[in-house]
């Protein structure tokens, strides 16, 4: 094999997250920003309101990917009211309701578009709840969605969110998120449930990015990629981003990387430190 041959093969896909970039344009015209940059393959946070959208809203989702000629890779489940703080209702049990339907949803859009990556946000400690009570709703529901994703060939990602910026979300480091994920594999004796390795989120809580890589690799479901301080495009922070993702490669992980940043500039002008990361496939642009 030359080495120009290695390096087209030895390269991880990206995918991007149109709930960060390409925000300069509507939600739904996204996906072809997206594909025109050169992706084929995106993710998203859950794109409405409420737990589940009325049916023209979900066509118009899927139609606008299909149009986009883009795949689906990644989708969160219904998180709450993320713009006023919320982040995920996995573990609170008034919400039994709501992931209930929503589950139901997700599994149908799975089925749909072949995507196979889904975040399920933990949720914030709430006043007045037990810690105790909340860990076993969120272990019981993770073993629900595992179980029904399993059957559309669906993993769950377990996050841990940045320290200080999220209320008060139990999972902040990887070791927090991947104790959670060895639970629901004991519970149900499936292996479709793993850590989403957030770079911007792992480095705000303090965590060893390379020390995560090597103690977790086989528990690494999905990569999503940020710089820190500030969640800018790489190269705006301090994370050495070449050293992170050839340490994944080395550790085995073979998944996607997701671009979930957000710009410190046009996005499509964003993207020049791609070229700079021999680990990462190359964007082929659509030129018209």
């Amino acid at each position: 094999m030359s080495a120009e041959n290695a390096t087209t093969t030895e390269t991880l896909a990206l995918v991007a997250n149109v709930s960060l970039l390409f925000t300069e344009a509507p939600y739904l015209e996204r996906f072809e920003r997206a594909a025109a940059a050169g992706f084929t393959a995106v993710e998203t946070w859950w794109p409405w309101p409420a737990a589940v959208p009325g049916d023209a809203e979900v066509d118009a989702f899927l139609t606008a990917i299909g149009s986009a000629g883009v795949a689906l890779t990644g989708l969160n489940l219904f998180a709450g009211d993320m713009p006023g703080g919320e982040r995920g209702i996995i573990s609170w049990p008034e919400r039994s309701g709501e992931f209930a339907v929503n589950l139901d949803l997700v599994v149908d859009i799975a089925r749909r578009t072949g995507c196979a990556g889904f975040n399920a946000l933990y949720g914030q400690r709430r006043d007045g709840s037990d810690p105790a009570t909340q860990d076993a709703v969120a272990r019981e529901r993770l073993g629900v969605a595992t179980s029904r994703l399993s059957e559309v060939g669906g993993t769950v990602l377990v996050e841990a969110l940045g320290r200080g910026l999220n209320g008060a979300y139990p999972l902040e480091s990887a070791a927090d998120a991947i104790a959670v994920v060895r639970q629901v594999r004991s519970d149900t004796g499936l292996a479709n449930i793993g850590l989403l390795y957030d770079t911007f989120h792992l480095a705000t809580s303090g965590d060893d990015l390379i020390g995560d890589v090597k103690d977790f690799a086989s528990l690494i479901a999905h990569v999503q990629i940020a710089d820190a301080p500030g969640r800018g495009e790489p190269g705006t922070g301090n994370i050495d981003f070449t050293h992170v993702l050839d340490e994944l490669w080395a550790s085995g992980y073979r998944g996607s990387v997701a671009c979930e940043y957000k710009p410190t500039v046009p996005t499509t002008d964003s993207l020049g430190w791609i070229e700079g990361i021999p680990r990462l496939a190359a964007l082929r642009p659509i030129v018209s």
